[in-house]
């Protein structure tokens, strides 16, 4: 295990009124332990523009973004790694944290990426699946495991407290160790390549 905290991300993804969104990435900065240090960005909180920049970030890395932009890419460039906690809107993801994630190219490259779901029926997977495409065309390493809470409204109690937690937990852990991993070797491997 690495001496140094590893820095992990929770993004939440919905944006909208009434979202469940900030208690389910509540719910998992508590799950994460000592190996990360946390940090919960709120896309509620960020200027995420419907247009995109005129040129690729992939092309310009540097370019101008909206002035309500800036805190969200600095830590995004922060990060080591990222857990993305998405809802499902109409089989994928919301447009918010598409909007979010196309406005940046060099802050997911060569990094892990973890998700954790929540939504109807599917509990998420719909969105994870399609988020994993845009993922591997930003050259981020998506882990296998993840969190999904189907039919969440009846998971959580009032108060944002699962109601049988063990198994989520569960899935939690097993979601880090691989996170854990796969960022530690990604953070030796861009350190070696910027050393050579």
């Amino acid at each position: 295990m690495s001496a140094q905290r590893l820095k992990l991300a929770i993004i939440i993804g919905s944006v909208r009124e009434g979202r469940f969104g900030p208690v389910v990435a509540n719910w998992f900065a508590q799950q994460v332990d000592d190996r990360f240090e946390v940090d919960v960005i709120d896309l509620a909180e960020a200027e995420l523009p419907a247009a995109l920049p005129p040129v690729p970030p992939a092309v310009n890395p540097d370019m101008p973004r909206p002035a309500g932009m800036s805190d969200l890419t600095e830590r995004l460039a922060a990060a080591d790694a990222y857990v993305v906690v998405t809802p499902d809107y109409n089989r994928s993801y919301p447009a918010a944290l598409k909007s979010a994630i196309d406005w940046h190219f060099t802050q997911w490259d060569a990094k892990s990426i973890g998700f954790v779901g929540y939504s109807g029926g599917s509990g998420g997977l719909l969105a994870i699946e399609h988020l994993r495409q845009v993922f591997n065309e930003l050259n981020a390493h998506t882990v296998r495991n993840y969190v999904s809470f189907p039919r969440y409204y009846l998971l959580f109690d009032e108060n944002g407290q699962l109601r049988e937690p063990q198994e989520f937990e569960a899935a939690a852990a097993a979601m880090l160790d691989q996170l854990h991993w796969w960022t530690s070797a990604l953070v030796a491997a861009r350190a070696a390549q910027v050393a050579a």
